[in-house]
């Protein structure tokens, strides 16, 4: 089985008797609330998923990815993931101390060892992360957001993070590497999403699946924007394309606990690292990647991976150029294999299905699948 990221699979929580008291002593610590972003954070690290850090990024790794797109390690890393907190929270938290890392609503989940405090250009994070500081980049607006003071250290799980949704597929990368073993998997295509498939992800992911053994549908299920369709609405759509177009055995259905950044190229290589430690062989990487407005081109996320070499990633990424029903060939297409004009080219996004559905219109079987579609209205009616 693939390796994980940087060699080794982290595993940041406790268990038994030693998590009992790691997490009654934790109530005597200074508490920081974390942010949406920052649960979704300390899953990742906590669990594994993004191996190798164990921890919120000290200034010295934060630096190193800002600048150079590796940790000090030389393992590559595109996205800084430290814990921002406002300044009056900076000024009152002390260096080399534990501090207790809770919920919104103050539950305590973890500990952390605050090893570092920062206070970087967030204006040059953003153009290197994000290639823009404009605001209305919701990735962008979140950065600023979160808080100019940036805490860096070592974190432990001592409490479950509470779902309330998607249970039986929120599976940990030991989990997933433990399924694809059992299913005998040797080589492995992930495919990320936060829109329900229409027919072009339908297509490209059943055009992966020729190449490998299995295909893992992994859709992100922390935080998006507003407009978005939300999670449970998508989950089912998932749900119902396999039931009803693809081969079950050879499809699984897991959920990505990321919060989405929309950092475009930068925020696809963060994909495919994560997937790799979840124990995937491939990534696909299609139109657009992680994008959002105008802010990258429509390959952008593609060329990123030219910046590392084999060595430095060794999940394969599967470009696909975009997927368009072509009214020649009554089929999905793109331009390498479609004689079409572009007059005969019907094109597909997750905006114009959004579009579609707020404006009532019932999505043609082109864009999606009937069934899903049935899911997507009865959603919306359900919202008015």
């Amino acid at each position: 089985m693939i390796h994980p990221h940087g060699g080794m699979l982290v595993d940041r929580t406790l268990s038994g008797r030693e998590r009992q008291d790691a997490f009654e002593n934790a109530h005597a610590l200074p508490r920081i609330e974390l942010s949406e972003r920052g649960v979704a954070d300390l899953e990742c690290i906590a669990t594994g998923v993004y191996s190798p850090l164990e921890g919120f990024m000290p200034e010295h790794d934060y630096t190193s990815v800002i600048d150079q797109r590796r940790l000090p390690s030389g393992v590559a890393w595109t996205i800084p993931v430290a814990l921002q907190v406002d300044e009056d929270r900076g000024t009152r938290v002390p260096v080399d101390a534990h501090v207790a890392l809770a919920l919104p609503d103050g539950d305590i989940v973890a500990t952390m060892l605050v090893t570092s405090k920062y206070r970087p250009s967030q204006a040059h994070e953003a153009h290197r992360v994000f290639r823009t500081t404009d605001q209305d980049h919701p990735g962008v607006a979140t950065m600023f957001g979160e808080g100019p003071v940036y805490l860096g250290g070592p974190v432990t799980l001592v409490a479950d993070i509470p779902h309330d949704e998607f249970l039986e597929y929120r599976l940990t990368p030991r989990q997933t590497r433990a399924a694809f073993e059992e299913r005998e998997w040797n080589t492995v295509v992930a495919f990320q999403t936060r829109n329900p498939i229409h027919r072009a992800h339908e297509y490209i992911t059943k055009t992966a699946l020729e190449l490998v053994d299995g295909l893992m549908i992994q859709p992100l299920v922390g935080g998006t924007k507003a407009d978005d369709i939300p999670a449970d609405v998508r989950m089912q759509c998932y749900l119902t394309l396999i039931e009803h177009y693809y081969p079950k055995a050879r499809v699984m259905l897991a959920t990505f606990p990321a919060a989405m950044r929309y950092a475009g190229p930068m925020e696809a290589i963060m994909h495919s690292i994560a997937r790799q430690n979840y124990g995937c062989t491939h990534f696909i990487v299609g139109r657009d990647h992680a994008g959002v407005g105008g802010y990258y081109g429509t390959y952008d996320a593609q060329k990123a991976f030219d910046e590392f070499s084999p060595d430095e990633l060794a999940i394969s990424p599967l470009r696909f150029d975009n997927a368009f029903f072509c009214t020649r060939t009554g089929q999905m297409a793109t331009e390498k294999t479609s004689p079409s004009t572009p007059e005969e080219r019907l094109s597909l996004s997750g905006t114009k299905l959004r579009a579609m559905l707020a404006a009532g219109e019932i999505p043609p079987e082109y864009v999606t699948r009937p069934e899903v579609a049935k899911v997507l209205m009865a959603a919306m009616a359900i919202a008015r």
